[in-house]
């Protein structure tokens, strides 16, 4: 997410600048060589320096290298090619405004009273632990080298920003009869529908070790034994009435979808004839809701779930589906709009030092120790 730059000017750190002194008229008669003395910086107090692990302050509030380096590893996959020097340092000056951007909110949060409570940060810190098992918890955290208090920190500070964003944007936010209906005039040609569609739910199970698995349970079947008895498992869950989105959340192999309950969207036909034949055949002749039985195809195992059916034709504006899509596009738009403005308003009124970025500038992008991290670890899953 892009955010305004900073508002405030402030000298770049090292460079030993003085703040500017204001003109005395007491010394209007002292000489030229009194005035170069007087306003060389003799009379002026320099700027404090930073402790060299302090990378910004916002309002005298200091962020340090182990906050960002710690939301940059989630950033960076352990996988993956080393990011070079530069890219490394592109991604730490982000991770670092936005931990800005947080700051200057969660304080305004506190000044409202709008600090997240005790008792709301242990029920989303249960609501987050519920997929797992004792062990396997503590094993995500360990694996993201966080403790269960860091983890209540991070809440805490996501809770209070959030509380205050519902109450100084988002509700703000009001869409009218009216609104939905210029939308829909202006956009009619997008709710035309061309041809069937089908809206698909997926979990998907391959036999062999995925590079990333993103599900809750960080479960992934290595070989084809172990894929055939988790697809069993699997259907024998679902036979007993589980939930096809929890499962799919909790066990999918699909880093692209498990974490939206296996959601891939509406599928036109079309698209449906270039994928595996088997597989269309079985949506095609699925109804609204059924689940299929464990499909074969060349990468691995799916089991489907269609969510609905879209018959092709112009969609009115009484249809709920269509009021619904509306009136959310309207909403993003505006929240994203409000909130934009809302952070222009509160870094005005802050008082930001990005240290790191005056460090980057001084040594032209030379900050090789800046630049190196820990091992990336992967981002918690909840």
């Amino acid at each position: 997410m892009k955010f305004p730059s900073l508002t405030e000017k402030t000298a770049p750190s090292g460079l030993g600048q003085a703040k500017a002194c204001p003109y005395n008229f007491a010394y209007a008669a002292v000489g030229l060589l009194g005035l170069v003395i007087l306003f060389g910086g003799a009379g002026c107090k320099q700027q404090k320096q930073p402790a060299p692990d302090v990378w910004a302050s916002v309002n005298g509030q200091d962020i340090k290298r182990d906050d960002v380096d710690k939301f940059y590893r989630t950033r960076v996959s352990p996988e993956g090619q080393e990011p070079s020097q530069e890219e490394a340092l592109s991604l730490k000056l982000n991770v670092l405004d936005e931990l800005i951007n947080n700051e200057i909110l969660l304080e305004r949060a506190k000044k409202l009273n709008l600090e997240a409570s005790d008792g709301e940060v242990e029920d989303k810190f249960t609501e987050l632990k519920s997929p797992y098992t004792e062990d396997e918890f503590q094993r995500q955290l360990k694996e993201r080298g966080v403790s269960a208090d860091d983890l209540k920190r991070d809440l805490r500070r996501q809770l209070s920003i959030q509380k205050l964003l519902n109450r100084e944007v988002v509700a703000k936010i009001t869409i009218t009869d009216q609104d939905v209906g210029d939308f829909y005039n202006a956009n009619k040609a997008q709710f035309n529908v061309a041809e069937p569609q089908y809206r698909i739910a997926q979990i998907v199970v391959t036999p062999r070790k995925e590079p990333q698995v993103r599900n809750r349970k960080n479960d992934d079947a290595t070989n084809e034994a172990e894929a055939q008895r988790k697809v069993k498992m699997l259907m024998d869950r679902l036979n007993s009435g589980a939930d096809f989105a929890q499962l799919a959340m909790d066990y999918s192999e699909d880093m692209n979808t498990a974490t939206t309950g296996g959601d891939l969207g509406y599928v036109p036909e079309s698209a449906l004839n270039q994928s595996d034949p088997s597989l269309k055949k079985m949506v095609v002749g699925m109804k609204p809701g059924q689940v299929s039985p464990v499909l074969q195809v060349k990468d691995g195992f799916r089991i489907l779930k269609l969510v609905t059916r879209e018959s092709p034709g112009q969609r009115g504006i009484t249809d709920p589906q269509v009021q619904q899509t509306v009136r959310d596009t309207l909403r993003n738009r505006k929240e994203q709009l409000l909130r934009a403005a809302y952070l222009a308003i509160a870094r005005d009124e802050a008082r930001v030092n990005n240290y790191l970025a005056s460090q980057v500038i001084e040594a032209a992008g030379k900050l090789p120790e800046a630049a190196k991290t820990a091992k990336p670890v992967k981002p918690f899953q909840p």
